[in-house]
């Protein structure tokens, strides 16, 4: 398993594909395992790398709270597609983070397994906390108005940018392609959402970070359901 380089375009675009389908690396909330993949890259992932960079922008935004985060950080090794071998450790600051998490003296057994045990009863316990929310769950239809740059924007890339946010809670519908003026035309494109899970300055955020397609977002129509 692994993602190849994750500090070269190769090992960038292998991340990219990996989560076309995916909101995290693993599972279906922020965990230790995106902090890994996180940590190692080099910097923001590229416009044309939609996926990973929406992810990356979602990550970034859990910085203060990583250590929070649930999860156990294994090496990225065991992170990614299976039959692509990792390489990122071999370069110099992966190989400096990873030497922090080696014990050179060796370690109190004990301690490692007291501290994994008790991440693992803090996780049982959200998971038990968030199996336990109401059946009834409040929801929205959003009609949100996407403009370009320009008259020479790509379109059905911002577009594919756009459904490439993928997040617990979203919905995406239908959408069209309406002028504004000039020749320029802007997407407008619905969406459910589960009220406590997703919001529009979260959507606003994510959307706007696509910024060499995306000039603004602004919501069109709101209804509750």
């Amino acid at each position: 398993m692994g993602f190849g380089d994750l500090k070269t375009p190769a090992g960038l675009k292998v991340l990219n594909e990996f989560l076309a389908d995916k909101s995290y690396v693993e599972g279906y909330v922020p965990s230790q395992a995106d902090i890994a993949v996180f940590d190692a890259l080099s910097g923001t992932p590229s416009a044309d790398l939609c996926h990973a960079l929406r992810w990356y922008n979602h990550i970034k935004s859990y910085q203060k709270e990583k250590g929070s985060l649930p999860g156990v950080k294994k090496p990225l090794s065991q992170y990614g597609p299976a039959g692509v071998e990792d390489t990122t450790a071999a370069a110099p600051a992966a190989a400096d983070e990873d030497d922090d998490d080696i014990d050179l003296f060796g370690s109190d057994e004990e301690e490692d397994e007291e501290t994994k045990k008790i991440k693992e009863e803090r996780l049982a316990a959200y998971n038990a906390k968030k199996a336990k929310k109401p059946a009834l769950i409040a929801k929205s239809s959003i009609l949100l108005d996407v403009k370009p740059w320009d008259d020479e924007t790509d379109m059905a890339k911002l577009e594919e940018c756009v459904r490439s946010i993928q997040l617990d809670g979203l919905v995406w519908g239908q959408s069209k392609l309406l002028p504004v003026g000039y020749g320029i035309k802007k997407l407008q494109v619905a969406c459910v959402v589960e009220d406590d899970k997703v919001g529009t300055d979260q959507l606003e955020e994510l959307i706007t970070a696509f910024e060499d397609y995306v000039q603004s977002m602004d919501v069109a129509a709101f209804n509750k359901i």
